[in-house]
């Protein structure tokens, strides 16, 4: 060996030779180690063993903390006494909040993790970034936190074994963690390897001796699989979205004001959120919840609809804003290969806000209004897309009374339909996207009529909320062929028994046709006389021996007194007076009873 005390250097290294033969020699090794262990990462099958980089498991470099919460969380109570139980239960588990973009899950999972850790337990929080070899490392840290041993890691760093194992069969032994991974809204890229989530091979498992709580705006259980505890958030009842807005802003008004505010803003926590922070700052031009609301109807782009600069570079920013968050979400959709997801949302987006009938939404509509190439398959696959996203639901299918048809329903959060109605370029396309609506309603009408037997009434009623919106846009120059739509539809609702939808129908037709027709105009008798009966049927007996009265005289006038309308219009008058004198015994026999 060299002697480093004196200064003669041994008689080897004098040969030349011998020396860069080594150095080479050592090279080649070294370069020879270093592609063999790139080629074997390389070869590895998917969800197979693959060297981990240790050192940047070890060294962490990014905060494992909570979000702190800021101020409390109104209305998610039962919520998080599941997550709590399931957090101080001794099996462990997987619960995933999920839900539609601005519902407050990462402020659910925030406050859950807050409560979890003043209970004593290790809580590791994680944001997913769309990067599974980070939430790999991100993970692999937490179960060193935990105790994962430095030797078990060197393991997987090896290729020994594969690194999901090692983390995972160490979070089976180990109790009292709650690890949160944020806004896993990619659950299909999450790995390792190609495989479902559902599946419970990759890094989401339920079956830890703690509690993994997971984020996303993902709903299906096929997503998550059997063993999965999902909680699918909804908006706030109008109490808690009030108070929300309160806690922002307690001197904006009073406790009904902010109600009324929290109602029109659909109970959306981010837009509670947004509406509390403006009327919080003192600048603002609107201080009071009531103005606030008043300001939604002709300054909606300004407080809810304003476009943020860095939303479509930056998710984190999208997801704190009302315009873009929902973008998220779509974007995802059509990066999945779902096309025609966004065009479908724009065009449910153009109805009105109530449920409508899934047999409205046609590939020949989606065709006709879009100019897009569709198929039963491919809005089909848009509709589920957008249902897994939480972006439409499907209310009341599963309550269903027995022996009625069973009639799919799709309906949009009414922010969700303002703010996509919103963002629609004007005044294309929403012109030729709105003629096709129009003139597949009028078809779908045509064909509820023709059903035989109650099959088409569930379908009526559904309609029926979306046709005065089809005769507005109609007059005048099509005014006789809507009118003429919305008077079948009021016979089938009627034929129903739904009283409630035929007065909203005939209401309609009589406004319109007394400010297109006139008041004295033989049609606008008759729509009167229409709306008298809608009355009756609804039990608003005075009002309509009243309006059958003016009918009478009317047509007297108009008509003269022997014209066979005028003529009808007494009957109608009498049968009237009688179903009034008649309720008005049941009345007095029932209060008679009483005493």
């Amino acid at each position: 060996m060299t002697n480093y005390v004196t200064a003669q250097p041994p008689k080897w290294a004098e040969n030349t030779i011998l020396v860069w033969s080594v150095f080479a020699g050592l090279a080649v090794v070294s370069l020879g180690l270093f592609f063999w262990e790139r080629r074997l990462a390389a070869e590895a099958p998917d969800g197979g063993v693959r060297p981990v980089p240790l050192g940047r498991i070890a060294a962490g470099g990014h905060s494992m903390n909570p979000p702190a919460v800021p101020a409390p969380v109104r209305g998610r109570e039962a919520e998080l006494e599941r997550i709590g139980a399931l957090v101080r239960g001794p099996g462990g588990g997987m619960v995933v909040v999920c839900g539609a973009g601005g519902l407050g899950k990462t402020t659910l999972a925030a406050e859950a993790a807050a409560q979890a850790r003043a209970q004593g337990q290790v809580v590791v929080w994680i944001r997913w970034r769309d990067d599974p070899e980070r939430l790999g490392q991100d993970l692999a840290q937490a179960a060193h936190i935990l105790g994962l041993p430095e030797s078990r890691l060197e393991e997987a760093r090896t290729g020994r074994v594969s690194l999901v194992d090692a983390v995972w069969e160490h979070l089976a032994t180990e109790t009292g963690w709650l690890i949160v991974i944020d806004n896993v809204d990619t659950p299909t890229r999450v790995g390792p390897g190609s495989g479902p989530a559902a599946a419970y091979r990759g890094w989401l498992r339920p079956h830890g001796g703690g509690v993994l709580l997971v984020t996303s705006r993902d709903t299906s259980r096929q997503t998550w699989g059997p063993d999965a505890d999902l909680l699918h958030l909804q908006p706030l009842a109008e109490v808690a979205g009030g108070a929300v807005l309160l806690d922002a802003a307690p001197h904006a008004g009073t406790e009904n004001e902010a109600e009324a505010l929290a109602v029109r803003l659909g109970g959306l926590p981010l837009a509670l959120n947004a509406a509390g922070t403006y009327l919080s700052v003192p600048t603002s031009r609107h201080r009071t919840f009531a103005a606030y609301q008043h300001a939604l109807e002709t300054e909606f782009a300004d407080l809810l609809g304003a476009e943020h600069p860095a939303a479509a570079t930056d998710p984190a920013v999208a997801r704190r804003v009302v315009r873009h968050t929902w973008d998220l979400s779509l974007n995802q959709l059509d990066q999945d290969g779902y096309a025609l997801a966004r065009p479908v949302l724009q065009l449910l987006a153009l109805l009105e806000p109530a449920p409508v009938p899934r047999t409205l939404i046609t590939p020949e509509l989606v065709a006709d209004a879009t100019g897009l190439s569709a198929s039963t398959a491919t809005v089909d696959a848009a509709l589920a897309g957008l249902h897994q996203y939480g972006l439409i639901h499907t209310p009341g299918t599963n309550e269903t009374e027995p022996g009625s048809t069973v009639v799919g329903r799709l309906q949009l959060h009414p922010l969700v339909r303002e703010v996509t109605a919103h963002t629609l370029n004007r005044p294309e396309p929403t012109i030729t996207w709105l003629a096709a609506i129009d003139e597949h309603l009028a078809r779908a009408v045509e064909v509820v009529a023709g059903m035989p037997g109650r099959t088409g009434w569930p379908i009526a009623r559904l309609l029926a909320p979306h046709l005065p919106a089809h005769l507005d846009r109609n007059t005048p120059h099509n005014f006789t062929t809507a009118r003429d739509t919305l008077d079948t539809l009021a016979a089938a609702v009627r034929a129903a028994g739904a009283a409630s939808e035929e007065l909203l129908l005939r209401r309609h037709v009589l406004d319109s046709e007394s400010t297109v027709r006139g008041p004295d105009h033989p049609d606008t008798l008759t729509s009167r006389n229409n709306h008298a009966h809608a009355l009756s049927a609804l039990g608003e007996h005075r009002q309509a021996a009243d309006l059958h009265q003016r009918v009478l005289t009317e047509s007297e006038r108009i008509l003269g007194p022997d014209h066979p309308h005028t003529l009808t219009s007494r009957n109608n008058h009498a049968n009237a007076r009688a179903r009034l004198a008649q309720a008005g015994r049941r009345r007095w026999w029932q209060r008679g009873r009483r005493r």
